[in-house]
């Protein structure tokens, strides 16, 4: 029998009414918030994916994926977390659409999600198959949070708490009211398209293709959306996707306004059935496209390796990466995916390297 906590995860939203994209604020509606681009959900769908898909044979095994863990780590490099050089650029894998992003002594943390499961229980729902790169304990001091949207495998109570206000969080409408039952009030909502400048960041909540729920009876009453991150002005400038289907306008729309972009973090994982997910999550050719159109430099893959949500071989999501970029005739080290607790590094100039490889020439 499947829970609530993976209703809440894999469902979608009612199909969208008609609107006129030219409107103001044409993506809020009466009782909360929907789409602009794309062809909506299909209705009954959560139905059929619990009856046809969810109970399939060939569902992964999430206990038998917690004794062989196929996701690649490495250790983390603590030296450069606790003390980043303050002219690189360099970005740490958690898991999932966790990130720690650090530049010019500013850390970021994105969609922080720590717990065992990806739901409001501790003994149901979908749960990790991969723990953690490194604990809350480990993380360094916090200037900001950023968030998504309100699913569980991308804000997690227990994880709020621990945070608290030691950090200022970011999110999109409606979301506050959703942190301040767990007493932080260290909060800034934002609308699609509005800006707000945190010390030496500016940072832009910009469209997805997605939607939005805790429960059953709150479906889109909270907006959701992706960040552009923007370092002193034109120095450094980040995207991070959240999780997203893709549609042909919007991506451009970031490119063409905010782009282009150093480095993007766009999601490749959870995509199966596509007749069920293609609208919510983007496949890894949706993803290629994503990173072309936002106009990326650099990306790297998040949204996989942690939670059994869909239906594909969970390590697939990086095999079918590289074969999207050969079809695409992208170059694989423009878009790469990191083992848990890998980390990126990017300097000034622009050139990408490794930490092991910029460690080398320090």
């Amino acid at each position: 029998m499947i829970s609530l906590p993976v209703i809440v995860s894999c469902s979608t939203a009612n199909e969208a009414e008609p609107f006129d994209p030219t409107a103001p604020l044409a993506h809020h509606t009466a009782t909360g918030f929907r789409n602009l681009y794309g062809e909506g959900p299909k209705k009954g769908g959560f139905f059929n994916f619990l009856f046809n898909v969810r109970l399939a044979e060939d569902w992964p095994d999430e206990d038998a994926l917690r004794e062989a863990p196929p996701t690649p780590r490495v250790p983390v490099d603590f030296v450069r977390l606790k003390s980043p050089p303050a002219d690189d650029l360099q970005v740490t894998w958690i898991g999932h659409s966790t990130l720690l992003i650090q530049y010019k002594g500013l850390t970021i943390l994105t969609d922080p999600m720590f717990s065992e499961r990806a739901s409001p229980f501790s003994f149901m729902g979908p749960r990790r198959y991969t723990d953690p790169a490194l604990s809350l304990d480990d993380l360094p001091p916090l200037d900001a949070v950023v968030i998504s949207h309100n699913h569980y495998d991308h804000l997690d109570d227990a994880t709020i708490e621990a945070i608290g206000n030691s950090a200022l969080w970011l999110v999109p409408l409606g979301n506050a009211a959703l942190l301040a039952k767990s007493g932080v009030t260290n909060v800034i909502e934002l609308d699609w398209w509005q800006k707000t400048n945190v010390k030496d960041i500016t940072f832009t909540l910009t469209p997805t293709q997605h939607w939005s729920a805790r429960g059953l009876f709150d479906r889109n009453e909270t907006l959701w959306g992706s960040w552009a991150m923007n370092f002193g002005g034109s120095d450094v400038n980040l995207w991070f996707g959240g999780d997203t289907g893709y549609n042909e306008v919007q991506f451009r729309e970031i490119g063409d306004k905010l782009g282009p972009f150093n480095m993007s973090f766009i999601p490749i994982g959870a995509y199966e059935p596509r007749w069920f997910m293609k609208n919510a999550h983007a496949n890894p050719a949706d993803a290629v496209q994503i990173h072309q159109d936002v106009r990326s430099d650099k990306s790297i893959g998040i949204h996989w390796g942690t939670f059994v949500l869909t239906s594909e071989e969970v390590t697939l999501p990086p095999i079918a990466l590289k074969a999207a970029l050969k079809e695409a005739g992208v170059p694989e080290e423009d878009f790469i995916t990191l083992p848990l607790g890998g980390m990126e590094v990017q300097t000034i100039s622009g050139e990408t390297m490794t930490a092991d490889q910029k460690s080398a020439l320090d």
